[in-house]
C-alpha cells in the first residue's frame, strides 16, 4: 500500500490545475464521479486530506507534495520521450520559473537567450517578489525560482547567483521640495516614497538603517507594481525609492536622478532554486542563468 498510483497522482494534478472536479473530468475525458473517486482513493492511501474543496480547489500542505511530485514526474516523462525520439519533431520543452520583477526587468530575460539554440524550450515566467518566489516552488507551480532564500525547498537544490545592489534615489526637484537641508534620516520620515506593492519593505528597511531601527519611511507612499513604472515614478518626482543600480545608472548620469546616500547601498542576495531532477532542459536554463547573473550581479 506504499505505492502512489500514477493515475491517481495525475488526476489530483488535473484537479488542481483545472480548479474543479468537473473541469478536470473534462480534461481527462472521465466522469466527475471517477475523478472524485480517484482523489478519495489517493487520500485514503496516503492517510491525508490532499485538497481543500473550495472553488477553485486548493491543495493542502500534503497535497502540495503530491502536486510537486506529479509535475516532476511529467517533466521526467517528457525528457525520456525526447531522448527516445518519441517527441514530435521540434517539440519544445516548457520550463516554468518564478522570478522577481527587478530581475525580470534587467538581467533575467537576456539570460534566457544564452540557452543553446539546439535545446528547444518555451518559458512560462511567474513574476513574484523574491521573498515569496520559493512559495511557488513549494506548491509545485514552478520548476525553478530566483529567490532571496538560501534555504532549499524540500526536493530542490540552491545556489547563490549574486547580489542586486539598490540605491536610495530621487529626482532633483523632489530633493529640493521635500528633503532640503534637513538630515536625511529625519526628512525621510515625512517625504513621500514610492513602493512596488504593500509587501515592498526596501524603503522602510533603508530608512530604519539610517534611524537606528526607529520607524520606517513615511506612510505617504505611492504603489507602482511594475519595475519600469517604479523607476519612472521616482524619476518623475512622485517620491524617493530604492532602485537597482543597473536601472538607476543611466538616470544618474543624465541628472534625472540623484543619490540620497551614495555610501549607503542595500544589497539583496539572490539564489537559484530548482527541482533536483536529471533534466537536460532545466540544467541548460540553470547554467545560462548562473552565467548571466555572474556578470550582472557579481559574486
Amino acid at each position: 500500500m506504499s505505492e502512489l498510483p500514477l493515475d491517481q497522482v495525475r488526476t489530483l494534478l488535473a484537479v488542481v490545475d483545472e480548479g474543479t472536479f468537473d473541469a478536470a473530468a473534462a480534461a481527462l475525458h472521465l466522469t466527475p464521479s471517477a475523478v472524485s473517486q480517484r482523489v478519495k482513493a489517493l487520500e485514503q492511501r496516503t492517510g491525508r486530506v490532499l485538497l481543500v474543496r473550495t472553488k477553485p480547489v486548493r491543495p493542502t500542505e500534503s497535497g502540495e507534495v503530491i502536486v510537486r511530485f506529479a509535475r516532476q514526474l511529467a517533466r521526467l516523462e517528457r525528457d525520456a520521450r525526447a531522448e527516445l525520439g518519441m517527441s514530435a519533431a521540434g517539440e519544445a520543452t516548457r520550463v516554468s520559473v518564478a522570478v522577481n520583477a527587478d530581475s525580470l526587468a534587467t538581467w533575467f530575460l537576456p539570460a534566457l537567450t544564452r540557452v543553446p539554440a539546439e535545446v528547444p524550450l518555451t518559458f512560462e515566467l511567474h513574476r513574484e517578489d523574491e521573498e515569496h518566489t520559493a512559495t511557488l516552488l513549494r506548491e509545485g507551480l514552478v520548476m525553478a525560482a530566483v529567490t532571496s532564500s538560501p534555504d532549499a525547498v524540500s526536493g530542490c537544490s540552491v545556489r547563490l547567483l549574486g547580489r542586486m545592489r539598490y540605491f536610495a534615489v530621487a529626482s532633483p526637484e523632489f530633493v529640493d521640495r521635500y528633503l532640503g537641508d534637513a538630515p536625511l534620516r529625519e526628512a525621510l520620515a515625512e517625504a513621500p516614497t514610492v513602493a512596488f506593492d504593500r509587501r515592498d519593505s526596501y524603503q522602510d528597511r533603508f530608512a530604519r538603517s539610517l534611524r537606528r531601527g526607529r520607524g520606517g519611511a513615511s506612510p505617504a507612499r505611492h504603489y507602482v507594481p511594475t519595475s519600469e513604472g517604479f523607476v519612472a515614478a521616482v524619476a518623475l518626482g512622485l517620491g524617493w525609492g530604492m532602485v537597482p543600480d543597473v536601472q538607476a545608472g543611466p538616470l544618474l548620469e543624465t541628472g534625472r536622478l540623484v543619490h540620497l546616500a551614495p555610501d549607503h547601498p542595500m544589497d539583496a542576495p539572490l539564489y537559484w532554486q530548482q527541482w533536483k531532477l536529471d533534466s537536460p532542459a532545466l540544467a541548460s536554463v540553470a547554467e545560462a542563468v548562473a552565467a548571466a547573473a555572474a556578470e550582472a550581479l557579481g559574486g
